[in-house]
């Protein structure tokens, strides 16, 4: 059941995928239908149809914010301890067994964060479309883990066995018996780096008292491309400022709608990429 090397370097492209199913739900009508309604909406006025309660709506605003910032936490405390390059990296990797920071009290906090992340994203998902995301991230997480766990225990051996009877998997212990390891954070790369959970904790937590979906997936859309632009700002600056530049103009200057100019500004930035990492090559080769 676990992922194999494959899976976990497209890991992003099919999280992406899942995403961008569970909002598209095209079993739940038309986009601009009337009858299309969020998850948020369903449980609020379900939940207050059932119980009679009128405070119902602030309740689920509420717990969607806390769903949201426990994965922004999680997220960004891992990130800070473990590192960009780690955590971004297309292949699995293993120096040495982490235990500082949230890998002291469970072994893979950022895939719980990044699941309690999915959870609040959901709740701006059609009722069915959310159901159906949450079953297929719930189960490709977990084949993540075990992929990723069978992988440290071949490559670090004993150490890592120890640290597996220590450290629960996924519901983290009050207390760590584990000596430090002295690992220091980098608490504004982990910020800059998890700018998506961050945007989904401001949209739950701001937005969603407005009562507007779409405004809502407004917001959790720009935090996904914020968090684009930030990760292609650390690996690829030059494809990325192409990027953002073009957007800038297309969208603020000729006034296109918004994801018309991030798709066209998108391929934009891959042809710059390209020409860019073949001008280096022919360099590199010359100089061979």
């Amino acid at each position: 059941m676990r992922a194999g090397e494959l899976e976990f370097r497209l890991r992003m492209a099919i999280l992406t995928a899942i995403v961008v199913l569970g909002f598209w739900a095209p079993w739940a009508g038309p986009w601009t239908s009337p009858e299309r309604i969020s998850t948020l909406w369903w449980l609020t006025h379900g939940l207050g149809s059932i119980s009679g309660v009128t405070a119902t709506a602030p309740l689920v605003n509420v717990i969607g914010a806390i769903l949201a910032l426990i994965g922004a936490v999680l997220r960004v405390w891992g990130t800070a301890y473990l590192g960009y390059l780690t955590v971004h990296n297309r292949h699995m990797q293993a120096g040495s067994v982490m235990a500082d920071g949230p890998y002291r009290y469970m072994r893979n906090p950022l895939y719980v964060g990044a699941w309690f992340t999915m959870a609040a994203t959901a709740l701006i998902m059609p009722p069915t479309g959310a159901l159906l995301t949450m079953v297929l991230i719930t189960v490709f997480y977990l084949r993540l883990t075990l992929g990723e766990e069978a992988f440290l225990a071949a490559t670090l051996g004993q150490p890592y066995s120890d640290y597996i009877v220590a450290v629960p998997r996924f519901i983290p212990s009050l207390r760590s018996s584990l000596p430090k390891a002295g690992n220091k954070p980098h608490w504004l790369t982990a910020i800059f780096t998890e700018l998506f959970p961050i945007g989904v904790f401001l949209t739950l937590a701001v937005l969603a008292w407005r009562y507007d979906h779409l405004l809502m997936l407004d917001g959790i859309l720009w935090s996904f491309i914020a968090s684009l632009l930030a990760r292609g700002l650390m690996k690829a600056l030059i494809p990325t400022l192409a990027f953002a530049a073009f957007f800038s103009v297309a969208w603020g200057w000729f006034h296109m709608y918004w994801p018309k100019a991030a798709l066209i500004a998108f391929g934009v930035g891959l042809i710059v990429q390209a020409i860019f990492f073949g001008a280096q090559r022919a360099r590199q080769s010359q100089s061979v």
